[in-house]
């Protein structure tokens, strides 16, 4: 395994004769942020609960710090979970330390690790109100505090920014990023590729059931064509005989500038210098690498030309 903290080889999961997850493998290293993407039905929450010990593979294996899913992990591994589940007549204080001593603290320990917690989340302020008195942003962070109350090495969060407002969605984005720089593997899923983007080592996009794609951002951005956005007075249909220019699409009823695809590897710059060598002039020039929501449409079964933000 290396530093490898999960490994999945060959998992697949069949429901009856429904095939959720097709003999997918990756892994997630010590202290990296891997994103576990898909659209609905990809398999992604087969998945995770393969992964917990919920569910047994059909077939393949599944590793846990050299060890199959189950008990003898369980203490090891913090969940949050996409339906949350709170005491809500039970303080915020409470609440965090009754999840640590389920996974073995003892008391007093676990009370100080929610202060901490509390504290860290910028919630201290509330430690004695009950849940069903904060608001949903502050029980969403308690939330995320009973699932790491224990320090785990390995932390699953099942959409942790679903229905946060933006101030909360930044908050929780330094709190992962927290887990780890403290050396915690996180895996997480999401629907929100600006949150993926920005916090992500590595990336796992099933589709289908099949994984679609595993690596870096970068990687992910040369797996679909490099579009340069122009806005011209000028007719720029020359620019389809430039070398590496794979396609030119000139505005239309949904798109207001030109859309020039390249082939993988062609330099963006070669467009712009046909456009000064033909007397062109560009009131907007953007060859801005795909986002990580451009690659996921696409990966996805969509068409690189509908992949608008």
């Amino acid at each position: 395994m290396g530093d490898a903290v999960l490994e999945l080889s060959g998992v697949t999961k069949r429901y009856g004769d429904f095939l959720a997850v097709d003999r997918v493998s990756f892994d997630a290293p010590r202290g990296r942020i891997l994103g576990l993407l898909g659209p609905n039905g990809a398999g992604k929450t087969s998945t995770l609960r393969m992964i917990l010990g919920i569910s047994q593979p059909t077939e393949g294996e599944i590793s846990i710090f050299g060890r199959a899913p189950g008990k003898a992990v369980q203490r090891r591994i913090g969940y949050l979970p996409e339906e949350r589940g709170l005491y809500k007549r039970m303080t915020a204080r409470d609440t965090i330390a009754y999840f640590g001593k389920l996974k073995g603290m003892w008391g007093g320990r676990a009370r100080r690790r929610a202060d901490d917690l509390l504290d860290e989340l910028g919630l201290g302020h509330v430690k004695d109100r009950r849940i069903e008195a904060l608001s949903k942003g502050m029980a969403q962070k308690v939330q995320l505090a009973t699932a790491i109350a224990h320090e785990p090495e390995l932390v699953i969060l099942d959409e942790p920014f679903s229905g946060l407002d933006p101030i909360n969605q930044n908050e929780l984005e330094a709190a992962i990023r927290r887990l780890a720089n403290a050396g915690t593997t996180v895996l997480f899923s999401t629907h929100t590729m600006s949150h993926a983007e920005r916090l992500c080592d590595r990336f796992v996009i099933l589709v289908k059931g099949h994984k679609a794609f595993d690596g870096t951002l970068e990687e992910a951005r040369a797996e679909i064509p490099r579009k340069i956005k122009l806005e011209s007075t000028n007719d720029l249909g020359f620019l389809a005989t430039v070398k590496g220019v794979t396609q030119v699409v000139p505005p239309h009823d949904e798109v207001d500038h030109w859309e020039i695809f390249l082939a993988k590897g062609a330099d963006p710059q070669a467009v712009l210098a046909a456009c000064f060598e033909h007397g062109a002039k560009l009131t907007r020039f953007d060859s801005s690498p795909p986002t990580l929501h451009e690659v996921f449409v696409v990966l996805a079964g969509g068409d690189v030309g509908d992949a608008q933000p």
